[in-house]
């Protein structure tokens, strides 16, 4: 099963993808976790500077990621991309690397959220990283939340329509118990399983 998770920032796409890894024996492949391992590298101070802004790191960096890993070995029965694609340019692009590795999605989800609620959730998850002793993210900030909800709103919500024409968009309530959002996303991804 191949699966992308939409929604802005603090939305639950982390925690819905790690879920859905663990029901399906999938990879999740959040673009933010690699970038992140990728800024740790010698090579990767630039992409450090941009994920630790909130800023957008180049497409093709993002994509040769990506490509990268989903031909290791655990992504061979199929992955969760989780924070891409970001743009219709970036949809397009993941759209062509799959066909040319003869492969395609089976569903996007995406996590409709209430925005204004969406600072809460953020400092929450960096008081509950605080309290269990582990490092905030650095973009995980009122400052880098606000750019990369702009962000969003600027460039990723249009690849809802993207994925709704081709008929793959599956829409959830994100603002519901984290149960019943994982029940709906199950349901959905489970029917565009069986199509």
């Amino acid at each position: 099963m191949r699966l992308v998770v939409l929604g802005p920032p603090g939305a639950g796409k982390g925690t819905q993808s790690a879920r859905l890894m663990q029901k399906y024996g999938i990879p999740q492949l959040s673009t933010g976790d690699m970038l992140r391992a990728a800024a740790g590298t010698p090579a990767g101070s630039r992409v450090k500077a941009l994920v630790d802004s909130g800023s957008l790191v180049p497409d093709e960096v993002v994509l040769k990621i990506i490509a990268a890993r989903i031909e290791q070995p655990d992504a061979a029965a199929g992955f969760i991309l989780d924070g891409f694609p970001r743009t219709v340019k970036q949809a397009e692009a993941l759209d062509e690397l799959l066909r040319a590795k003869n492969m395609k999605l089976d569903a996007v989800i995406e996590l409709k959220v209430d925005e204004s609620a969406l600072l809460g959730r953020i400092d929450r998850r960096a008081k509950e990283m605080v309290a269990k002793g582990c490092a905030v993210r650095a973009d995980d900030n009122p400052e880098a939340f606000k750019t990369r909800l702009a962000a969003y709103r600027e460039m990723t919500a249009p690849v809802s329509d993207y994925y709704a024409r081709q008929g793959l968009l599956k829409t959830v309530d994100g603002m519901a118990p984290i149960d019943r959002v994982a029940a709906q996303i199950d349901r959905a991804a489970e029917s565009s399983a069986r199509v």
